[in-house]
């Protein structure tokens, strides 16, 4: 079939676009043509690019005919965080397209209510992320029931894989922290380091995607979870990481209160928005409906994407 992936080059596209080539699909990738993904492979040859920027073009008013007249079969769109952006892709594609697949979040769920979390759980979303990634949802969900548009939501959690830095066990994006658990020197945690991080490696993002479009009976109208097998404590991650480096972890622990003043205020905000959801969900849907068989554990995940990080020198920790 013909695929076309929005937002092909990211996270995500640069392990699900050589996929959809290995099972025999045409690909279109549209990107803003400003970056080339993470890791390369020859099936990029096979892929068809169109270079578009989506908010000129959704200003515009003509972002939903060029997906539309590029005459897919299926559309996976990665990177939409507006609720009007995906409803006129959806007013556009209707009777046009058999599959529209696209990509949330678990932070839909808000807060962690009763680990592991379900996809039947309420939406109790905070922040403005997670309540456009909701209303998103809730759009396709409606659209599927009420109008039959072949529409699905996957939501991954954190994502990981070689190419960027992943989220720490302080939950923001600060090297700093893994050089002080490289060099075995005492880190700072906030509270008592019990609130969770939900890794997935960014290719089982991937396999999910193609999953559900081989299966898309079971998949039409429904979300699912994309995550690792287990989540992650602060503590746990923080501990593990340590070892990984050869060292033992010298974890200090600090009031929320307190903690968020030793770091910057970008660094609090994050590490605000990470363990006020502790997210901790389950694929137990996803591998029962569409096969998907996570690869990575989330500690697998996040050693490879600091592998990565090591031989390109971005990561730096001093010698033993």
């Amino acid at each position: 079939m013909r695929v076309v992936v929005i937002g092909g080059t990211g996270h995500i596209g640069t392990y699900l676009v050589p996929r959809l080539v290995a099972e025999g699909h045409e690909v279109v990738s549209i990107t803003r043509g400003r970056s080339r993904p993470y890791c390369s492979h020859f099936d990029w040859e096979e892929v068809t690019a169109v270079v578009a920027d989506r908010d000129v073009e959704e200003a515009a008013g003509t972002f939903g005919s060029r997906v539309r007249d590029l005459e897919p079969a299926v559309v996976v769109d990665l990177i939409s965080f507006r609720l009007e952006s995906m409803r006129t892709l959806i007013d556009v594609l209707k009777g046009r397209v058999d599959h529209l697949l696209y990509c949330g979040t678990i932070w839909v769920h808000g807060p962690t209510r009763q680990p592991p979390t379900t996809e039947d759980e309420p939406r109790r979303p905070f922040g403005i992320y997670g309540v456009q990634k909701t209303a998103i949802e809730e759009l396709i969900i409606q659209e599927a029931r009420r109008s039959d548009f072949p529409g699905t939501a996957l939501h991954p959690g954190h994502i990981v894989g070689p190419g960027w830095p992943p989220l720490n066990p302080a939950g923001n994006f600060s090297l700093a922290v893994f050089d002080r658990l490289a060099n075995g020197e005492p880190l700072l945690l906030p509270n008592f380091g019990m609130e969770t991080l939900h890794h997935v490696h960014a290719d089982d993002v991937a396999q999910a995607f193609v999953q559900a479009i081989a299966n898309r009976d079971a998949a039409l109208g429904q979300s699912f979870h994309v995550v690792s097998p287990a989540a992650l404590t602060l503590r746990g991650y923080a501990e593990s990481v340590a070892e990984w480096f050869g060292q033992t972890a010298h974890l200090r622990f600090l009031p929320w209160s307190d903690w968020k003043h030793t770091v910057s205020a970008q660094e609090a905000a994050l590490t605000w928005d990470h363990i006020a959801h502790s997210p901790c969900c389950s694929s137990a849907k996803a591998m029962k409906l569409l096969g998907y068989e996570p690869q990575y554990t989330s500690l697998e995940a996040i050693y490879e994407s600091l592998s990565w990080l090591l031989e390109q020198g971005i990561l730096q920790p001093a010698a033993k």
